[in-house]
């Protein structure tokens, strides 16, 4: 069985909140035990969530869960691109699978509500099947 950590940004927790939630059903479907739940205040902050999760023994792999919406400035373009990074490097560094399952940047309010399971699935599933492969 492999047991993940999520980490999850709570800013846009209507829509983050919910992909959790569906990220958690379906580690369940998979047959995959959710071992550490880490909420941090935005995507930005994901990395430190995610590293401090893979460096425990009990998880094999993590999923990264938010969503950066279109603001007024390009603010949301930076955060995605460096979050994102980052959180590659963690996998990199560590041999343990880190998932992305953050929509955006460039998305609007309606478009990241209509990708909450799509996001959360795919992140799931990528961390279950890269552990399994790798």
């Amino acid at each position: 069985m492999v047991k993940l950590g999520i980490c999850a940004a709570e800013f846009h927790w209507d829509i983050v909140g919910e992909m959790v939630e569906f990220a958690k059903r379906h580690a369940d479907f998979l047959g995959a035990e959710i071992v550490e739940e880490k909420i941090v205040p935005g995507t930005f902050e994901l990395p430190l969530a995610a590293k401090r999760l893979v460096e425990r023994d009990d998880i094999d792999a993590v999923v990264a869960l938010g969503a950066v919406i279109e603001g007024d400035t390009g603010h949301h373009e930076t955060v995605m691109q460096q979050a994102s990074r980052k959180i590659m490097d963690i996998s990199l560094e560590t041999g343990k699978p880190v998932s992305l399952g953050v929509s955006g940047p460039g998305e609007t309010r309606m478009e990241a509500e209509e990708r909450i399971d799509e996001y959360a699935r795919r992140a799931v599933e990528a961390a279950v099947k890269s552990f399994e492969r790798l």
